[in-house]
């Protein structure tokens, strides 16, 4: 054997070529798999309309949006089923409101099996509770993170505060902490969408106060059909006087109508709205017996469907807001 056949480096450098030529593969398709995880879109259930608004709008993309309580339905009286159980359960993150909100929600996370990232959307607001006439706040209770609060089981907690812009950045705020929690490769862009958003709800809350503005505070009186503005009323100086209490599915007597109808006709109310999940009789019959305007539809718990205005938490907000002004200013042009 000649000396330069022994110290040939071709039968080795082929294989050392194969072997490298494979690794690089292994690598590139490695990192091609890591690319093609990130980019599915992050699983997350929302528990109504309004959080899974918020949530595709922070998320944008990057996350594939569940949500249990669709638009025009009441998340009073709703009942979970085998499906809203699978999707919980293949879930990495759950929205809720909680302040006692969803009340089947522990129920549900139990027979789902649910092991994921919890995001608390009303962490940290100021709570309005239906004791002591509506006029005093409270720090948020822990207690009602996640539906199971005692301190308040008799309907004390006003769980509406998503109705006040304020809350709704603090809403935002939260979601996006929790998105990144749960997918921390894309904190930026989470981040961003969220300041994003919370720069558009600024905007509209200056335009709302600028327009509620131009009416004077004995003037800013309605009828609602049930106590789910509270917050609304409380940031931007409007009274509604709910004909229902905090449930949409509670039924007044007629001992109840009968002592609205004689408010109304006593003090300026400017209207009398319905909800998009209630039954527009009780208030018609209102606005008949008192003289008041019927002043329309406004949305509290849910969302529109997408082919209206209400369609989206802002849509929702800047509708409400709107629908009032007019009316209001209206109904002083009639005085």
């Amino acid at each position: 054997m000649s000396l330069n056949k022994i110290l040939s480096p071709y039968p080795h450098s082929r294989r050392r070529r194969r072997w490298l030529g494979m690794a690089a593969g292994t690598v590139v398709l490695g990192a091609w798999s890591a690319r093609a995880v990130s980019r599915e879109p992050l699983p997350v259930v929302a528990t109504f309309s309004i959080l899974g608004d918020m949530v595709k709008e922070i998320g944008g993309e990057r996350v594939a949006v569940t949500t249990l309580v669709g638009s025009n339905a009441d998340a009073h009286g709703f009942e979970p089923t085998p499906r809203d159980a699978k999707a919980l359960r293949d879930a990495r993150v759950l929205v809720l409101n909680g302040l006692d909100f969803e009340a089947w929600l522990p129920r549900l996370t139990q027979a789902a099996g649910f092991e994921g990232q919890r995001v608390l959307a009303s962490e940290g607001v100021k709570v309005r509770y239906f004791s002591d006439a509506h006029e005093h706040d409270h720090d948020h209770d822990h207690e009602h993170d996640d539906g199971h609060g005692h301190a308040h089981a008799h309907g004390d907690v006003d769980p509406h505060a998503w109705q006040d812009l304020s809350n709704g950045m603090i809403y935002a705020r939260n979601i996006a902490a929790g998105l990144t929690r749960a997918d921390p490769r894309n904190a930026s862009y989470y981040e961003s969408r969220a300041a994003g958003y919370v720069a558009r709800m600024k905007a509209l809350d200056s335009e709302v106060r600028t327009a509620l503005a131009a009416i004077p505070p004995e003037n800013r009186r309605v009828i609602s059909s049930h106590d789910a503005f509270g917050y609304f009323g409380a940031a931007y100086g409007i009274e509604f006087i709910p004909i229902m209490g905090v449930s949409s599915q509670a039924e007044p007597s007629a001992r109840d109508v009968a002592r609205v109808v004689e408010r109304v006709r006593e003090t300026q109310v400017g209207g009398v709205f319905i909800e998009n999940m209630s039954s527009p009789a009780l208030a018609q019959q209102i606005a008949r017996e008192s003289g008041a305007i019927m002043g329309g539809t406004l949305y509290s718990d849910a969302l529109g469907p997408a082919d209206e205005p209400a369609s989206s938490y802002l849509g929702m907000f800047s509708w409400n807001a709107g629908r009032l002004v007019y009316v209001l200013k209206r109904s002083m042009q009639n005085q």
